[in-house]
């Protein structure tokens, strides 16, 4: 039986670790920034982030206010449209050729978990699919409970680390793709940033 919550589990992860988000857009610009290694300990930020949310999602769910998801819309794109200047910033400094030094890989990782904190993605896997499943496994095992989890999160890990290194081994091939990887996920940032405000409006 706890392997049916397995396969569910990194089932799930998988889907969405590969849908294009906040997330990976902001791990897109560090790399293309400060390279993989330096961006790599970011792919354990939902390891941090989700620890809030999972417990908010589980014990407050049916309390908390119907305007808690556009605030976090909001909220989200606020920070990724700062996050999209910055890249683009960065992007034409690299392309002046006055790049700044490269940041420490500690200051990426908080920023990735403070992009997931904003991101509404977390809040409604946990609200909708992880929640409901993690209670009906608890209910049968404590075990199968823990094997849900752990196979998402080990997933969601892996798929990250593996986006953070396929990026990385792109924008060695020439310096061109770097820049190009740098102004590209300024516009996603920024796109996204948008929609999440827009998106405010027209629901």
């Amino acid at each position: 039986m706890w392997i049916k919550y397995v396969l569910i589990g990194g089932g799930f992860a998988f889907a969405a670790a590969v849908q294009p988000g906040p997330l990976n857009a902001f791990l897109l610009s560090r790399v293309a920034a400060d390279g993989w290694k330096r961006t790599l300990p970011a792919a354990f930020a939902p390891l941090i982030s989700d620890i809030p949310i999972a417990c908010l999602m589980l014990f407050l769910l049916h309390h908390v206010p119907g305007g808690f998801e556009a605030v976090l819309r909001g909220a989200g794109g606020v920070v990724l449209l700062f996050l999209a200047v910055k890249t683009f910033l960065e992007w034409r400094h690299a392309r002046l050729g006055d790049m700044d030094a490269s940041r420490h890989p500690t200051r990426t990782f908080l920023q990735a978990v403070g992009v997931n904190l904003v991101n509404p993605g977390p809040y409604i896997g946990w609200s909708l699919v992880l929640g409901p499943l993690a209670l009906q496994a608890w209910s049968q095992s404590p075990l199968y409970a823990v094997a849900l989890i752990g196979a998402f999160y080990s997933v969601i890990v892996i798929c990250l680390a593996s986006l953070i290194l396929f990026i990385g081994m792109t924008s060695t091939i020439h310096p061109r793709v770097r820049l190009g990887l740098l102004l590209a996920a300024s516009v996603v940032l920024a796109v996204l940033g948008v929609y999440f405000l827009v998106s405010i409006i027209l629901k």
